[in-house]
């Protein structure tokens, strides 16, 4: 049996027994890269239309079955065909390398996982004229580079918690590389640098970041990362709460717990969270720290998203309410108080319906019970203006997609927009995260409001551009002794404004809690 391997890490490659199959066909190997990508035949309509759009479908067809013949004859019959389909032989021994990353992620190798990352998905690599081919190829390589930064993430930390202070700065050096606008990322590098005793490479790598810092955002490093170089000795452990995991039902969860007190306080985001990044802008750690003071704070980022596993289907309100379970056991929380920012809610609101015996209070920010409008729910968009929402803000990933809208008292800040920018790349990949929103369209929790016991304070901004404050008092009305607070500004983030009055109302409220 022949071995075929398609490098897919870098410009593409194709070997057969070891040996490069030298192939001066650049559509011929987009060809091969997508029906090795597909796992399984692939129809020649949707073969023809990736890579000549703009021609009329009796030249397509001619076309294609012309490079299939070069194909078969420069590399043998190396593919299956019939009338409508076509694939790789079942009869090729075939290894692909980005799906072999994929496998070492999914059992936890991440050492091998990282080792067979060796670039970007067919970087540098563009057949002419065929932006359905480039569109894939985009969100191909933002999945597997999320991947990437996840697995560089995990491994950065294992190795710290070992003492093994030179492994883990070498692969800090690969994560900074991946985003080195991060200052978390430079933070990872330097102190392991310094743990290890390089505090040479220390001081290069923070008057590079200062550099980047400087020229693509006009900013200066924060305290925390200036005085990493102080003449003291480093902590081991970061800024941030250090992350752990919680195992439930084969997916691990990332999460955190920060601070002291007689109540737990369990936050969960919107449809985009990464547990170590939310430490990175100021506000936001403002924020979480204020929380913090009312109780134990607890983070998490819910499966398929951030740290936590990536899961190939969309997490529903119900595997996520499992999630907030299964962190709650993990962490030793009995009673909580739930904190659903904006997407977040209907998950805690179904936890809250289910185990009344847990949840002290419940705390709606932003939030709603139905992803998309109907004729007796006016307060979200409608599915189809949702759907144009969503395409507009996949189509933005990779920058600040949707600041303007999430916060436009921060968008004009350049820290802000970079580091927005830079948590979305590192929490999930625009293909991953479509199906997440998809799966939040078609939210409906409705049914559970009236079941919720536990004491709710609902908080919406009436100027909220994301979630209509409407939402959020159809909330206050349905649950039962819910109590709204209307809050004045516009930004959906809770952090983002001022956020003096969204703390004031929680602390009053957990304070009635009696906990």
């Amino acid at each position: 049996m022949a071995q075929f391997s398609v490098r897919t890490f870098g410009f593409p490659e194709l070997r057969r027994d070891g040996e490069p199959c030298r192939l001066a066909l650049r559509k011929g190997l987009a060809l091969l890269v997508y029906l090795a990508e597909a796992k399984g035949p692939v129809g020649r309509d949707a073969l023809a239309t990736l890579l000549w759009p703009e021609s009329p479908e009796t030249v397509v067809k001619a076309r294609l079955r012309r490079l299939l013949h070069r194909l078969q004859s420069t590399l043998g019959d190396v593919l299956t065909t019939d009338r409508s389909t076509v694939g790789w032989s079942s009869a090729i021994e075939l290894e692909v390398g980005s799906q072999s990353f994929e496998q070492a992620c999914d059992r936890g190798d991440f050492e091998q996982a990282c080792r067979l990352y060796e670039g970007d998905f067919l970087e540098g690599f563009a057949p002419a004229g065929c932006p359905q081919f480039d569109e894939w190829a985009f969100f191909r390589r933002e999945a597997l580079r999320g991947r990437a930064i996840q697995a560089l993430e995990r491994l950065v930390y294992e190795k710290n918690a070992a003492g093994d202070y030179a492994a883990a700065a070498v692969h800090a050096v690969r994560l900074a590389a991946l985003d080195p606008l991060s200052e978390v990322y430079g933070r990872h590098l330097i102190r392991n640098l310094l743990l290890a005793g390089d505090r040479a490479a220390a001081e290069r790598h923070l008057d590079a970041l200062t550099r980047r810092l400087r020229d693509e955002l006009d900013v200066a490093p924060e305290a925390e990362t200036r005085s990493l170089l102080e003449d003291r000795a480093p902590a081991a452990a970061a800024d941030p709460p250090s992350t752990r995991y919680a195992s439930g039902g084969g997916i691990h969860l990332a999460f955190q717990t920060y601070g002291t007190g007689s109540i737990d306080v369990l936050v969960l985001p919107g449809f985009v969270s990464h547990v170590e990044r939310v430490w990175e802008e100021p506000r936001c750690r403002t924020f979480l720290s204020s929380l913090a003071g009312i109780g134990r704070l607890i983070l998490l980022d819910r499966r398929g998203v951030g740290l936590s596993d990536r899961v190939g289907s969309s997490p529903s309100v119900e595997a996520t309410a499992l999630d907030i379970g299964t962190v709650l056991d993990a962490a030793g929380s009995r009673r909580v108080m739930l904190f659903g920012a904006s997407e977040g809610g209907p998950a805690c609101i179904s936890f809250a319906a289910d185990h009344p015996d847990r949840v002290a209070g419940l705390v709606l920010f932003a939030s709603l019970a139905k992803g998309s409008a109907t004729p007796d729910y006016p307060h979200a968009l409608q599915a189809a203006q949702y759907d144009i929402w969503l395409r507009q803000l996949v189509t933005a990933w990779g920058g600040p997609a949707g600041i303007e809208t999430f916060a436009p008292s921060l968008s004009g800040d350049a820290q802000a927009r970079a580091w927005w920018a830079g948590l979305l790349r590192a929490a999930s990949s625009p293909g991953a995260i479509k199906g997440v929103l998809e799966a939040l369209r078609d939210t409906d929790v409705r049914h559970l409001l009236e079941r919720i016991a536990a004491p709710t304070l609902v908080l919406h901004r009436r100027g909220d551009r994301a979630v209509r404050v409407g939402a959020g008092r159809h909330l206050a009305s349905r649950v039962p002794r819910a109590r709204l607070i209307e809050l004045d500004g516009a930004d959906h983030w809770a952090f983002a404004g001022d956020q003096q009055p969204v703390l004031a109302g929680i602390r009053q409220f957990a304070d009635g809690l009696g906990m």
